[in-house]
Formats: structure tokens, sequence, C-alpha cells
């Protein structure tokens, strides 16, 4: 049982920042893409960004791109730098690994960590 432990979740004023962190202890997914998925009040999961340790590759979804950075600072830790927030950032936010290949950083996770909220005010 694969376990992602986040955190840095919080409460900011729009226009500010805060940092989420993911961690898979024990585990390595060093080829594999490991990365970020959001849920706002009342709508679906959303992809936020992903990124692989070996390699380097990215992917950001366009609402946040310019705005949040992803970095995988090992084989088993992700990051996302979140700044210039929006109330319309406000989302439970997920950590998500997975253990296949693929052309798309955004499908195909098999492992979840239990989520964090952001709440964004106005």
């Amino acid at each position: 049982q694969v376990q992602l432990v986040e955190s840095g979740g919080g409460l900011v004023q729009a226009g500010g920042s805060l940092r989420l962190s993911c961690a898979a202890p024990g585990r390595i997914f060093s080829s594999y893409p490991m990365g970020w998925f959001r849920q706002p009040p009342g709508k679906e999961r959303e992809f936020v960004a992903a990124a692989t340790w070996s390699g380097g590759s990215a992917d950001v979804a366009d609402s946040v791109k310019g705005r949040f950075t992803i970095s995988r600072v090992n084989a088993n830790t992700v990051y996302l730098q979140m700044n210039s927030l929006k109330p319309e950032d406000t989302a439970v936010y997920y950590c998500a690994a997975r253990t296949s290949y693929g052309s798309s950083f955004r499908y195909g996770y098999n492992y979840w960590g239990q989520g964090t909220q952001v709440t964004v005010s106005s």
C-alpha cells in the first residue's frame, strides 16, 4: 500500500502564495509522473500539474500556467508552488502518482493522497 503524504494547504488572501508538498515514503517514482489535481466545491476533480523526476518533463493546466510551478526535488517528493492565488483556486488539492508510462500526464493515476484544503478569500 503506497501512502502519499500531503501538507501545506490553508487559508490565504487573494494574491497570496502557498506551497503544497507531497511525499511517498519508501517508494520511488523516478520514471513516472507525480502531480496534483484539485476538486473545487460542487465540481469535478481536475488536473493541475504533474512532472517526472528523471527526464524533467512536466505538464501544467492552462488555468494555472504562469502562477503555479511544479517541482520534483527527488524521486518520491513533489512540490506545488502556488502564487497569485485567486478565489477560484479554492479547492481540495490531491497529490497523485502512478506506476505506468503514457504520453499524457493528465490520466492514469493509481495512487492518491488524502487531500488538503486550499481556501483563497477575496
